[in-house]
């Protein structure tokens, strides 16, 4: 133990103007008052004056210790399933598992010799539980974790070596510990068990299949194939009812260590779930067939849409909407034909007188197509654009905008459905472009692969049917596309500053969609072919916008999860939208979450209410479990009229095999803690490395006496003893 001071030239002169000013005071004070007390206070008030000119110097007490074991050495061992990759070449003919790599490095390289100086300690981590166990899906690797531990399990850890693949999938961040063994200068080795390249295989990837289909259409189940194959490979994905044995097939072509995403196209034909796997044919090159196929659940529905239609003027692209919409027996379509010149509003079957001012009878609507309106008397007011904007944003529905050459719109800008517009408009111009001659629309290609424009079976088809269409004469007056929207179809030929005019927008608002539609001609795709096209892609935009609305639709409660599909790991997020016995959106309440977990095990959550305002409530869930989860809402005000949501997980494991090693990450440890990262033949030379280390500087513990709060009560106590004192003696 010993005493610190850090004295600088300032701290000293300053001390010593301190203590001269002091005992020059003290002198006069003794002169002014010659009392007995007086002599004693004005020592105290030196030996205050002395402890503060003392602290100026930092002093810090300083104790020493030196290890009083011998010093350790860590041997860990990585047990993750990573570690079952059968990568490790160890002649031509024998190739095993890098598990198996490790144990033989182990038992080749005695640490004997290290015994004789060092403590040697050996441990595994990030053994996976047995596979039907509740947890063995979410095992993973965690390299921070074994690290932590070797530094607590001894005060005197010479250093650490590690067998790994370097595959660190856990939440803890590794450099961390890295960076705490650094500190305590504590290097660590580690030696690479695996290939640094990957296994030759092909992986069926994200498979995003939809909750349920409407009985008679037709869905896309999106897909990616990752190929790490040295060559290019050209094979036949089939997509088969486990029910029905009906199958449907799809050629693709992935790209030599490459990665390819397309969709498949399924038409629902019966009511009901239906079991669908999707299969990739094994190749002969393939090390792992695991992963090649993918199984998922549809359920076919029977169901009815509730559409709002309004416009101002009937033009044929209102009138063929309507009458589309209108025939459709999936489809219940209101409309409100608010006519600028007359005072009426348009009548017959399923008009409306006006515009639904309150939100319970705004609720109901799926989608709300917007035409030629503007703002004010023969058009929204803001309150009911203030509602269209809350319905989409809180209540999942969706809308779709179809501009006029009237240029209504323009005006829309000004109010809350401005946010939804999904593009941005040349104000100067309202009243948009005519062209004497036809134009055709384009498709991009996420029209291409989107569901909203697929017109024919398949996308072959699909473009050639889009290439004969019947043109339009006119076009909305649109600048560009905003950011985060998805462009489907452009001017074949009109472009600007920006590209290509966009014509056919999407983007998701909130928990709603919108569609703009810049073009009013849609209705000539009936030409020669009547409502083949154009029924078709109207069902179509119909359907896709209220897809997430209906996806668990009950009497009060509808549920919407995010991300739909989960994958092993994710946090969904439920959002349930109630209402109460009136059907206006529920404002105060309380709505619980029933998690059924695939093990059968429940739990129950209060859902947070979002606004207040739209009955918007939200959880989140937390999927560590694969297989088929149900989620039930219901309220306290009425709780059996519940709604269950069934979610499910691929069964997939966190941990992956044929990965290949973690290089980059296992250098940066070892950087970080004065490592390196050492290969096989390198182990012996290691061990006499570790043994020729220098002896670590003994511990030191540092007592800061100059901020300890014992120094600052010491001194508080002294100040008080001597205002009492002095106020004993007279002077104040």
């Amino acid at each position: 133990m010993s005493l610190s001071l850090q004295p600088t030239a300032l701290s000293i002169i300053l001390a010593v103007l301190v203590m001269g000013f002091g005992v020059w005071m003290s002198r006069i004070a003794c002169k002014r008052n010659r009392r007995p007390l007086t002599f004693k206070l004005e020592l105290l008030r030196l030996l205050i004056l002395a402890a503060i000119c003392f602290l100026l110097f930092q002093p810090e007490w300083v104790i020493t210790s030196a290890p009083q074991e011998k010093p350790k050495v860590s041997i860990l061992e990585d047990r993750s399933g990573s570690m079952e990759t059968q990568d490790v070449e160890l002649t031509p003919l024998h190739v095993v598992t890098r598990t198996a790599y490790v144990q033989e490095l182990i038992k080749g390289n005695s640490t004997e010799s290290l015994k004789n100086t060092h403590v040697v300690e050996n441990a595994s981590f990030s053994a996976p539980p047995a596979p039907d166990s509740p947890g063995y899906a979410m095992a993973c690797t965690d390299l921070a974790q074994p690290l932590e531990d070797a530094m607590h399990s001894s005060d005197n850890l010479r250093a650490v070596i590690m067998f790994t693949d370097g595959g660190h999938n856990a939440t803890a961040s590794v450099l961390t510990q890295a960076q705490r063994m650094r500190t305590r200068g504590i290097p660590l080795f580690i030696i690479p068990a695996g290939s640094p390249y990957p296994l030759p295989d092909l992986a069926l990837q994200d498979v995003k299949a939809p909750t349920y289909g409407i009985i008679g259409e037709t869905v896309q189940i999106p897909f990616t194939i990752k190929s790490t194959l040295g060559k290019e490979t050209r094979t036949t994905l089939t997509l088969a009812s486990r029910d029905t044995g009906k199958t449907v097939t799809r050629t693709v072509t992935i790209p030599a260590q490459g990665e390819v995403s397309s969709a498949v196209l399924w038409k629902i034909e019966k009511e009901g779930a239906e079991t669908l796997e999707l299969k990739l044919p094994v190749q002969p090159q393939e090390r792992m067939q695991n992963n090649n196929a993918s199984s998922f659940s549809i359920a076919g529905r029977r169901e009815s849409i509730k559409v709002l239609v309004v416009d101002t003027l009937p033009r044929w692209e209102y009138r063929f909407i309507r009458n589309a919409l209108y025939r459709d027996p999936g489809v219940d379509v209101h409309t409100l034909l608010i006519h600028p010149g007359i005072e009426e509003v348009g009548e017959g079957p399923g008009y409306l007188l006006k515009f639904p001012d309150r939100m319970e009878d705004l609720a109901q609507y799926d989608v709300i197509f917007i035409g030629d309106v503007g703002l004010g008397p023969k058009g929204l007011t803001s309150e009911q654009a203030a509602l269209l904007k809350g319905m989409v944003k809180n209540q999942a529905s969706g809308i779709v905008f179809l501009p006029g050459y009237q240029g209504k719109q323009m005006e829309l800008l000004k109010s809350e459905l401005g946010d939804l517009m999904p593009v941005t408009f040349l104000t100067a111009k309202p009243e948009g472009t005519t062209q004497p001659a036809p134009s055709p629309l384009i498709l991009t290609p996420e029209g291409r692969g989107s569901l909203l424009t697929m017109l024919a079976d398949t996308e072959s088809e699909n473009e050639e049917v889009w290439r004969n269409l019947p043109g339009f004469n006119w076009y909305a007056p649109v600048e560009r596309p905003k950011a985060g929207t998805t462009v489907l179809a452009v001017h074949a030929a009109d472009k600007n500053a920006y590209g290509r005019i966009p014509l056919i927008v999407t983007q998701s608002y909130g928990n709603g969609k919108v569609l703009f539609m810049g073009t009013d001609s849609a209705w000539r795709w009936r030409r020669g072919v009547e409502d083949k096209y154009h029924y078709r892609f109207w069902s179509q935009v119909a359907r896709w916008m209220s897809y997430q609305r209906n996806m668990a639709a009950g009497e009060r409660i509808r549920l919407i999860p995010n991300p739909e599909r989960p994958r092993l790991g994710d946090t969904l997020t439920v959002t349930a939208m109630v209402s109460d016995k009136l059907g206006a959106p529920l404002q105060d309440g309380e709505v619980f979450l029933d998690i059924t977990a695939p093990e059968g095990t429940v739990s129950r959550v209060q859902m947070d209410n979002m606004d207040h305002t739209w009955g918007s409530f939200t959880a989140s869930v937390k999927i560590n479990r694969p297989g088929t989860w149900k989620l039930t809402a219901s309220s306290s005000a009425e709780p059996d009229k519940s709604v269950t949501l069934p979610v499910i997980t691929m069964n997939e494991t966190l941990e992956k095999t044929g990965q290949p090693v973690n290089t980059a990450l296992m250098e940066e440890m070892t950087s970080i803690t004065r490592g390196r990262v050492v290969k096989a033949e390198e182990i012996q030379q290691l061990i006499k490395e570790i043994k020729d280390l220098p002896v670590p500087p003994p511990m030191e513990t540092r007592i800061l006496l100059w901020c300890s709060p014992y120094t600052l009560g010491i001194l508080l106590f002294l100040l008080a003893l001597f205002w009492v004192g002095r106020k004993l003696n007279g002077t104040i």
